[in-house]
């Protein structure tokens, strides 16, 4: 009797030292994710599942409780081997889970696109296709866009011509977009109308205070501002089927810190239609 309760005892600490092991590496090393949808088509198909490799970029920690019943909580991250790179494929928390007029975090609410636009960067579309100022190399899946910028406004599907920021003096689509400045930690916006327009989501995510647009004056709360300088870094994503996915384009700028990891591999893939394992693109490499 002695015995087994000896063997009972042992097996249930391997099980949950083994359990703990599980979480930790959760936390701080890997994640799977599914891809649900054609958004990020032809690199990643519906029913694959990709895997994030935490520590390219550095794992988070976060009040989990405060991040499931959707209130702020701030977040940090460990360091990473680096910084994250135009066209790289990310897994980020969506940050408009509830209200596209305001930004929060859902711990269990998940996106992939791909990276285009970088903190300091400057952006814009023109005839459907990505340009940052000063960089030369191709930004997302250029097919997609030639595509885009071929199409008669009215031969796209509803809501999807008109984007970010919705506003008719801008009057910005998917085909003609920005110029749009992407901020950086200690970066200066002027705060006009059209600065307004544009940031005012990320101002009042950071400052947790509302913004008053009222002719070319800005407020924040009661204080008139003529400038802001942002505390956190940002970033502009888009998916590769760009006539299919919700991305920056139409819900703006993604905070750095809601950005899960970078995907590096399709681990499993499963055909959507008939559940079959789909084995030449199993440890595909995600480019």
């Amino acid at each position: 009797m002695k015995r087994l309760l000896y063997i009972i005892t042992n097996l249930a600490f391997v099980c949950v030292c083994l359990l703990l092991l599980w979480i930790l590496a959760q936390v701080f090393v890997f994640a799977s994710f599914r891809i649900p949808s054609d958004s990020m088509s032809p690199e990643l198909r519906e029913g694959d599942f990709v895997l994030v490799w935490k520590p390219i970029v550095g794992a988070r920690l976060f009040n989990l409780n405060k991040s499931l019943n959707l209130e702020q909580t701030d977040i940090y991250r460990l360091p990473g081997f680096r910084k994250i790179k135009r066209n790289d494929v990310v897994v980020f928390n969506f940050p408009h889970p509830n209200d596209w007029n305001r930004i929060e975090m859902h711990i269990m609410k998940y996106y992939i696109k791909r990276c285009i636009g970088l903190p300091g960067d400057t952006l814009s579309i023109r005839k459907g296709m990505f340009k940052v100022k000063g960089v030369d190399m191709p930004l997302g899946n250029v097919a997609s866009q030639k595509h885009i910028g071929l199409t008669r406004p009215e031969d796209f599907p509803e809501g999807v011509y008109r984007c970010f920021p919705y506003d008719s003096l801008l009057d910005w689509n998917i085909k003609e977009f920005g110029p749009l400045f992407v901020p950086g930690e200690g970066d200066v916006v002027k705060m006009s109308r059209t600065g307004g327009v544009l940031y005012r989501k990320l101002i009042e995510w950071e400052q947790g205070k509302k913004m008053y647009i009222k002719g070319d004056t800005v407020l924040l709360n009661d204080s008139v501002i003529t400038s802001y300088q942002f505390r956190k870094n940002y970033y502009f994503v888009a998916g590769d089927h760009g006539e299919n996915s919700q991305d920056s384009r139409y819900w703006g700028l993604l905070p750095e810190e809601y950005i899960v990891g970078v995907a590096s591999r399709v681990w499993k893939s499963v055909d959507s239609y008939t559940g079959d394992i789909c084995w030449d693109r199993v440890w595909k490499k995600i480019e």
